[in-house]
C-alpha cells in the first residue's frame, strides 16, 4: 500500500490518489483553549442525542404520538435541506471541506426548536388533561418544557458563537422551526388522532405491537399499576404452587 500524505483536511495515497474527508455531520470544531466554545460544541450535539432518544423511545414504547413526533422531525429535516439548497447562502466562516452545505437556515436551531414547541404544545394541549390538580405533575411539566427551550436558546447561541451561523440563519431557523412545529402538531392533533384506532388494528401495527395511548391519561401511571398488579398476582400465584406442592 502506498504512502500517506497529508494535505491539510485531506488525506491522500500516493498510488491511488484516494480523497478522505471527515464526516461533517458529528464534527465541530472550536477555538483552541475556549472553554467555552468546547461548551457550545458539546451542547451542539444535543439534536444527535435527540434523535437517539427517539429510537429507544419508539423500539421500547411504539406508540403513534412517539412516531409521528419522530416522522415530523424527519420532515423538518427535509425541510431544511431544501430551503438551503433554494437559497442557497453560505456559512459566515469556510472551513475547507469540513462543511461543504449552505447556512441559511441553520438546521441546528430549526430542529432544536421544532423539538421544544412540539413539547410545549403536546404538554398543554394533549396532556392538559392530568393531573392538573397536582403540584408535582405541575413542576415536572415546567422542568421539562423549561430545559427544552433553554436547550433551544444555547444551541442557537452556540452556533452563532462558534461562527457556524449568522445571526439572521439562526433566526430564520427557528422561526421555521416554530411555523412547522405548530403546522405539525395540528396535523396530528386534528387529522391523525383520529385515525389512531384504526391504524392500531391492522395487522402489521399488530405484528409489531405499535399501540395507541391516545385515550390513556396518563401512560406512565397507567404502566406502573398495571406492571405492579401483573407482578403482584404472578407472586401470589407462584407462592400458591409452592404451598400445594
Amino acid at each position: 500500500m502506498g504512502e500517506t500524505v497529508l494535505s491539510g483536511n485531506e488525506h491522500f495515497y500516493n498510488n491511488g490518489e484516494i480523497e478522505w474527508q471527515p464526516l461533517a455531520l458529528t464534527l465541530v470544531e472550536y477555538p483552541k483553549g475556549d472553554w467555552i466554545g468546547k461548551i457550545f460544541a458539546l451542547i451542539s450535539l444535543a439534536p444527535f442525542g435527540i434523535g437517539a432518544g427517539f429510537v429507544t423511545l419508539i423500539l421500547f414504547r411504539r406508540d403513534l404520538h412517539t412516531i409521528a413526533f419522530f416522522f415530523g422531525t424527519l420532515l423538518n429535516e427535509l425541510l431544511n435541506i431544501i430551503l438551503k439548497h433554494l437559497i442557497c447562502e453560505p456559512r459566515p466562516l469556510a472551513r475547507g471541506h469540513l462543511y461543504n452545505e449552505y447556512g441559511m437556515p441553520s438546521s441546528h436551531a430549526q430542529n432544536i426548536w421544532f423539538f421544544s414547541f412540539y413539547v410545549l404544545y403536546f404538554f398543554v394541549i394533549r396532556l392538559h388533561h392530568i393531573n392538573n390538580n397536582s403540584i408535582i405533575s405541575a413542576l415536572w411539566r415546567v422542568i421539562i418544557v423549561g430545559g427544552c427551550f433553554m436547550l433551544a436558546v444555547l444551541v442557537s447561541i452556540g452556533r452563532v458563537y462558534l461562527h457556524y451561523h449568522t445571526v439572521s440563519q439562526v433566526v430564520v431557523g427557528g422561526i421555521i422551526g416554530f411555523v412547522f412545529a405548530t403546522t405539525w402538531f395540528i396535523v396530528v392533533h386534528r387529522i391523525l388522532t383520529p385515525l389512531f384506532p384504526q391504524l392500531v388494528s391492522l395487522k402489521v401495527c399488530e405484528i409489531l405491537m405499535i399501540r395507541d395511548t391516545t385515550l390513556i391519561p396518563n401512560v406512565l401511571w397507567f404502566e406502573y399499576t398495571k406492571s405492579r398488579q401483573e407482578a403482584r398476582a404472578r407472586g401470589r400465584k407462584m407462592a400458591s404452587l409452592k404451598t400445594t406442592q
